[in-house]
């Protein structure tokens, strides 16, 4: 089959660590180990990857080298973080393919995202990103930068910015292809770069696209069969967080429409993972799984995880 693998955050830095090189290549490196299980069955495999942490790393060593080095614009902070990952991923993944006795060729691809200049979200900034700042800090930095700051859990003004809706990838053809070649792809990282089309050609923009939606646009891209969401729970629940929680097996794409009709899943968490899913049915998939890293090949089987068929 043709899968699409989306690792989560936790693929790569795992909570309360610190974020050195180290430690993110510790987690790959398992992570790679379980993806080599299901190369290893013949299937020809996709990746697409996280980049919270990374970028807000990023963003808070430019506010701190402000005075010394110009801040860069966070669609370029975004393509930092899209190489420094995918460095990370394909030599962990090859070094554990070549342990496997697996001749496969791995190539991150640095990838742009299209998204609507005149979608809704650019008028409400909803994405918290970046560094805390105090309430005086937030009103120099508003009237300095324009940026909008919103006071976030009690803890400081973070800076919000758009969260458009992907529509399609700038190196879609150049994935194909090298997909279609039986070369492992890393792409699409952090959801993309984002860029809108301007007269004088595509152009980036400061926005964040959600990472699980744009897996979907990719997998329907690239005729992926399959999409697997890697994440840190083994399965999607109804009623999350309550005694009557209740784990979902094996369920259809209208039950998840209505499940998110419901309200079901938390905006910030499993909700749009759930809109990736129907998405990518809808546009052809023919199945979605949601489950933990470690229970990857099971999920496959059918004997872990959520399923979610057309």
């Amino acid at each position: 089959m043709r899968i699409l693998v989306a690792l989560g955050g936790n693929a790569i830095l795992q909570h309360q660590e610190k974020g050195t090189a180290e430690e993110q290549f510790v987690n790959v490196r398992t992570a790679c180990k379980h993806l080599v299980e299901i190369i290893e069955q013949g299937h020809r495999v996709t990746i697409t990857h996280g980049n919270g942490p990374q970028v807000g790393d990023i963003l808070l060593k430019d506010e701190l080298a402000k005075d010394t080095l110009p801040p860069m614009p966070l669609d370029v902070c975004g393509a930092e973080s899209q190489g420094m990952i995918g460095y990370m991923i394909q030599q962990s993944l090859r070094n554990e393919l070549q342990k496997a006795g697996v001749s496969s060729q791995v190539a991150t691809v640095l990838t742009e995202m299209v998204v609507d200049a005149s979608d809704q979200a650019f008028k409400f900034p909803t994405k918290p990103i970046g560094p805390f700042y105090t309430s005086t800090e937030a009103s120099h930095i508003r009237e300095e930068r324009g940026w909008i700051l919103v006071e976030d859990s009690g803890r400081g003004y973070r800076r919000v910015v758009p969260s458009p809706r992907p529509q399609t990838v700038l190196q879609a053809q150049v994935i194909r292809e090298l997909t279609d070649a039986g070369i492992i792809v890393i792409a699409a990282g952090g959801g993309g770069v984002p860029v809108v089309s301007t007269e004088d050609g595509f152009k980036g923009i400061e926005a964040v696209i959600d990472k699980d939606l744009s897996a979907a646009v990719l997998g329907g891209l690239i005729s992926a069969e399959v999409l697997l969401i890697l994440t840190d729970v083994r399965n999607v629940f109804l009623n999350y967080g309550l005694p009557n929680q209740t784990p979902l097996g094996r369920v259809t794409s209208e039950e998840c429409r209505r499940y998110l009709e419901e309200g079901q899943f938390a905006s910030g968490s499993m909700r749009p993972k759930m809109e990736a899913v129907v998405n990518f049915l809808g546009a052809g998939g023919e199945r979605a799984i949601i489950t933990r890293l470690q229970d990857a090949k099971d999920a496959l089987d059918g004997t872990a995880g959520t399923t979610v068929v057309p």
